[in-house]
């Protein structure tokens, strides 16, 4: 399983929000600059967060995106779902697959089920807040080694 940079981008987006949520909006210029990501490809991005309602829109001149609950409320894997679709390694573990006729038999099953049991754990036991807690320890890290 590979993660798209549209899931990549979009899971640094929300944590650029959480960094920088101070009750004003944030404009895509901005998180684009931070980010390193063009603010056409970040538009379309926030777009797909938007239409979620994770994050909110305002217009005008003092317009720009926030972030819309809590950062907590946010997990890495809601985020990766949203952008990237299913998480699952094979077919027929997504949602709505047809039982394969082969389920009964097939040696390799488990193994892909204990793979996306593992990963469904990772990104669904991270949100938002854990990340915003793990770059300030980071920080505070380098304030120390310097």
């Amino acid at each position: 399983m590979k993660i798209s940079t549209k899931g990549r981008y979009a899971v640094r987006v929300m944590l650029d929000l959480a960094l920088n949520n101070n009750g004003e909006c944030i404009k895509v210029k901005e998180i684009a600059a931070r980010q390193g990501i063009s603010e056409k490809y970040l538009e379309q991005i926030i777009a797909v967060l938007n239409k979620a309602g994770y994050v909110k829109s305002v217009r005008g001149a003092q317009g720009g995106y926030r972030i819309a609950k809590d950062p907590a409320d946010y997990t890495v894997g809601m985020i990766l779902r949203l952008t990237e679709g299913s998480l699952a390694p094979v077919a027929c573990l997504e949602d709505g697959a047809d039982i394969c006729e082969r389920c009964d038999t097939c040696e390799t099953l488990e193994v892909w089920q204990e793979l996306y049991n593992a990963v469904n754990k990772v990104v669904d036991g991270v949100t938002i807040a854990d990340l915003v807690e793990r770059r300030k320890k980071r920080l505070e890290n380098l304030d120390y080694s310097i």
